[in-house]
């Protein structure tokens, strides 16, 4: 299958991603880890996002679709791929599409991610990191350490992001409305959007998420 991701921050998109990309079979693409590939590897498409990036400048739509099509086309991508971050906006997506007709392919579905938006804020500004390692992550509500500000794992100090404070978080959820948020209905007019609630288990989202998905692939 070819699917898109969608779903405002907070929603999981990342956990599930990976989740939905493992029980498929086919490739995880984030734009995130496009970035680091590519600069990493120092390719052209990765020197060119490096240098906008370095300047404090958005990295173009062309880079970004570059990247997409450059990974799209590896092997492990030929009988589907989970698109995730990608595309954000309008623009993208009419890009995304314009690509794969050239490829003679088409996209399978879109699986929008709904979450309150209470909810949402409530996951983000909740979340606590460890100062001696990222990886260890508290919530206090979902997951609190067994002292307040302490990290269970190594005793670190724990803290609350600047990107995870309400404020910012009720700023990004704006540019997820005006931004992201049209491009379902955008995939809605073509009829492949698929929408499922976020909310509950991880495990229990990703059995909701694979139903949903099949049910949309035998309809076609």
């Amino acid at each position: 299958m070819r699917i898109v991701l969608v779903g405002p921050p907070g929603a999981g998109k990342g956990t599930q991603a990976v989740r939905l990309a493992e029980k498929l079979r086919i490739p995880h693409i984030s734009t995130g880890d496009l970035f680091r590939a590519n600069i990493s590897r120092q390719t052209e498409l990765g020197k060119l996002a490096k240098s906008y990036m370095d300047a404090g400048n958005l990295v173009p739509d062309e880079v970004t679709i570059g990247m997409a099509k450059d990974r799209m086309e590896q092997p492990d991508a030929e009988n589907g791929f989970l698109l995730d971050g990608f595309p954000r906006t309008v623009a993208q997506a009419e890009a995304l599409d314009r690509l794969l007709q050239e490829e003679n392919i088409r996209l399978d579905a879109v699986l929008d991610l709904e979450a309150p938006e209470d909810e949402v804020v409530k996951r983000i500004a909740g979340r606590r990191i460890c100062r001696n390692d990222s990886s260890h992550v508290f919530h206090v509500s979902y997951n609190a350490p067994s002292t307040e500000g302490v990290c269970d794992v190594c005793g670190g100090e724990l803290y609350q992001r600047d990107d995870d404070s309400e404020d910012t978080v009720r700023k990004r959820l704006e540019v997820y409305h005006s931004q992201t948020e049209p491009i379902i209905d955008y995939y809605k007019a073509q009829g492949l959007v698929v929408t499922i609630s976020s909310m509950g288990p991880v495990g229990e989202v990703t059995q909701r998420a694979l139903g949903a998905l099949k049910r949309e692939d035998a309809a076609q």
